[in-house]
């Protein structure tokens, strides 16, 4: 007796019917995730230059307010998806540094040395420099 493919609506994931579903949709989630990201980390910029948003602001010569320049116009531009790739990949590099100077000291995971946020940047921005900048972008246009 052949199984017979359940038509319920409880099977999608079972029948790989998420996939079918949201897949058409990719592309905009993925402008979606590129667009939130880039707005959340410009917000860590924003703290750090203008003091805002419950922050300091810091000399722009030192290695904080250089930080604060990549994280606010980088995470400006990633949104926007103006030379996503190019930006995306410094951001990363930013959130990578960060990591290892000013978490990996205070403990081995970054649960522990509160370091979580930047690895999650730092991963989410190199897989947008890898994919690029997708649809509702400004390089979109530009090409």
């Amino acid at each position: 007796m052949p199984v017979q493919r359940c038509k319920q609506s409880h099977c999608l994931v079972r029948n790989g019917g998420m996939q079918k579903v949201l897949g058409r949709f990719t592309p905009y989630f993925y402008a979606a995730l590129r667009i939130a990201a880039g707005l959340a980390f410009a917000q860590h910029g924003a703290q750090k230059l203008f003091g805002l948003l419950g922050g300091q602001a810091v000399a722009l010569t030192s290695q904080r307010g250089l930080a604060g320049i990549i994280e606010f116009v980088g995470g400006i531009m990633i949104s926007i998806g103006l030379f996503t790739s190019p930006v995306a990949f410094l951001a990363s590099g930013e959130m990578a540094y960060a990591y290892f100077t000013a978490h990996a000291p205070r403990g081995l995971f970054p649960i522990q040395n509160g370091g979580e946020l930047a690895v999650l940047y730092c991963f989410i921005f190199l897989y947008i420099a890898a994919v690029g900048s997708g649809k509702l972008s400004l390089d979109s246009i530009r090409k």
